[in-house]
């Protein structure tokens, strides 16, 4: 039992049901227990019913960034190959070659995406690539890769990485042969240190590098963006400070049903003191809801306010008009309330506020990923993500209630009477 992967692996350790996929990505956070499928996968591929049957595939290139990570990971790791065959199918290490032979005559060899050219000549049925996402020459290791897997009559290959916004990786999950199964760090949690969870989790969780190294999840920035992950994590703060306002803005949806956008809801604070060049923000809470009815997402911003003693909402209404006024009243009808109405873009709504955060003028509570996803795909000409921006739209009523709009009334020159 314990060589029998299939009867104990984890969901996003098996292969995809369905059968005519060529690439098979497994995209997981630290500790996810990559290594451990791909080094499985290889096995099932190589392995026939006995030890020396043949399997379904002869030829196997193992790639890594380097010859050394290749061989202390992927070979002989705690979750490689070698730890993971029984004694009577273990392959034998051939360390000239670099290569592993199996019993029955397969062979695994071993390659670096330093040396991209090295997979030019050699011919393989199977696959197995590593941390992809991080390799310096991904796009031209990967292409001399493809061109090299030709034998056989349905040669595959498996992608074992923690995501990165790189371009192959995104152009590979595009491709209608690629399968995709996804992991966090979490959904390992029994072969990991407990001690490691916990520092991980309290370092990271809630921030965009925690969302694509622990949840495995691809974050994108698109290009021109006007906020970048690394922006969004240089303005990462830990407890907010003393604040001298507290606003919730609400960006509401045109209608209120499961298939509905996002009614956005942030929770914003300023600190005053001094002129407009030394305010500063503090974003606290991304309360946005999805699927709501009008009095869900309105008791939801109201929730919101009394969480943080917030002085008044401020809501766009463009799609609502006096109906949204109308609904938030229905729930408390003493709310401080601000009506905003867009009269530009959202590119250009955007471009002030993300010139407060280049400014760093701007910080951030952890437990706002949804909304940085947003912020990192907004460009000056306009939105390059999926959906509409609600997220993003409440976060710019809130920065331009507490910071712009005060500020250009602090510097508008006074004119006295005659």
């Amino acid at each position: 039992m314990p060589w029998m992967f299939r009867f104990w692996a984890l969901p996003h350790q098996l292969p995809p049901a369905r059968a005519d996929w060529r690439t098979w990505v497994i995209l997981g956070g630290r500790g996810a227990g990559k290594t451990r499928a791909g080094a499985e996968w290889v096995r099932a591929m190589v392995e026939g019913s006995c030890a020396g049957d043949p399997g379904r595939a002869r030829r196997v290139a193992l790639v890594g960034e380097t010859i050394d990570q290749v061989r202390e990971v992927m070979v002989f790791g705690e979750s490689g190959i070698l730890a993971c065959t029984p004694p009577d199918r273990k392959p034998e290490w051939e360390a000239g070659r670099r290569r592993l032979v199996w019993p029955n005559g397969a062979v695994a060899q071993v390659f670096s995406a330093h040396e991209p050219d090295s997979l030019r000549g050699p011919q393989f049925d199977a696959a197995w690539v590593d941390e992809l996402a991080k390799w310096r020459k991904a796009e031209e290791a990967w292409d001399n890769l493809q061109f090299a897997l030709r034998l056989g009559d349905h040669p595959q290959q498996v992608v074992t990485t923690t995501p990165r916004n790189v371009a192959v990786l995104k152009q590979i999950l595009a491709a209608p042969s690629t399968v995709v199964t996804t992991a966090p760090t979490e959904a390992n949690r029994a072969h990991l240190a407990e001690s490691f969870l916990q520092e991980v989790q309290a370092r990271y969780a809630g921030t965009r590098l925690g969302r694509q190294e622990l949840e495995g999840v691809l974050i994108a920035d698109a290009e021109g963006a006007l906020w970048t992950t690394a922006m969004l994590e240089a303005c990462r703060i830990g407890t907010p400070p003393r604040l001298d306002r507290v606003v919730v803005a609400v960006d509401p949806p045109v209608t209120g049903h499961g298939r509905s956008d996002a009614c956005g809801i942030v929770v914003a604070g300023a600190i005053t003191d001094g002129g407009p060049a030394d305010w500063r923000a503090v974003v606290l809470e991304d309360a946005s809801v999805e699927g709501a009815s009008p009095v869900e997402w309105a008791r939801a911003a109201i929730a919101a306010r009394d969480r943080w003693g917030a002085e008044r909402l401020v809501a766009e209404v463009n799609q609502g008009g006096d109906l949204v006024e109308t609904v938030l009243r229905q729930v408390d009808p003493l709310v401080p309330f601000r009506a905003v109405r867009a009269l530009r873009g959202k590119g250009a709504r955007a471009e002030p506020v993300a010139a407060l955060y280049e400014q760093g003028r701007v910080g951030h509570v952890r437990g706002l990923g949804r909304l940085e996803d947003e912020m990192c795909r907004m460009t000056a000409r306009g939105y390059e993500g999926p959906g509409s921006p609600d997220r993003l739209d409440a976060l710019v009523w809130a920065l331009t209630d507490l910071v712009l709009e005060p500020a250009a009334r602090f510097r508008r020159p006074r004119v006295r009477a005659l």
